[in-house]
């Protein structure tokens, strides 16, 4: 497997356990049921249950599961389609979710820059994701950690193969003047000076 895929795929996986959390997290902040009447009142029929609304918290987990599976093309079409969010929180973390599933430097900065701005915001609708939003910003922060980190990685192993080339090439020389030493007439002994 090559290097990029085992990323790639570790990666993915780190979002979807981070997205996992927030779902769990989003879970466990739903209403509890209220009980039913009990059996002794009358109890009108009831029109068929209506789902409630989607949070945005719901809505923002489902377009990542959307984003998650986008090729490199169809991900530059979805980001140049969604261009720049005013100040809509969710708008501002669905562009980020889809930005930073390309993990280039500049669209992961990018979308930090628009995690932080919903949270900077005091807005209901903003407060609601928030908790999303910082799970978001340290999941960009970790991939621009690693980014920053292979980055250093492959210069270190660059100059590491310069020296190598560098530490050949004396070697080289080095043989090559040996090679001339044994090739030259050994000198006669030096004799002792005449008085």
């Amino acid at each position: 497997m090559p290097p990029d895929t085992g990323r790639t795929l570790r990666a993915v996986f780190r979002l979807h356990s981070t997205l996992a959390a927030a779902l769990l997290l989003a879970a466990c902040a739903a209403p509890v049921p209220v009980p039913a009447p009990p059996p002794s009142a009358v109890v009108a029929p009831t029109a068929e249950a209506v789902p409630p609304p989607a949070s945005g918290a719901s809505e923002l987990l489902a377009y990542a599961d959307r984003v998650r599976v986008l090729g490199p093309t169809e991900l530059a079409l979805e980001i140049s389609r969604r261009g720049e969010p005013a100040d809509a929180p969710l708008a501002s973390l669905e562009l980020a979710l889809a930005l930073a599933q390309t993990r280039s430097p500049p669209n992961l900065a990018r979308a930090q820059a628009l995690v932080q701005r919903v949270l900077a915001q005091n807005g209901s609708s903003a407060q609601e994701l928030q908790s999303l939003a910082r799970l978001l910003a340290s999941q960009i922060g970790q991939q621009l950690e690693a980014r920053r980190l292979e980055e250093q990685a492959e210069r270190q192993a660059q100059q590491l193969r310069d020296s190598q080339r560098r530490i050949d090439a004396l070697n080289d020389r080095l043989e090559a003047v040996r090679a001339i030493e044994r090739s030259l007439p050994s000198r006669p002994a030096a004799s002792a000076p005449r008085p």
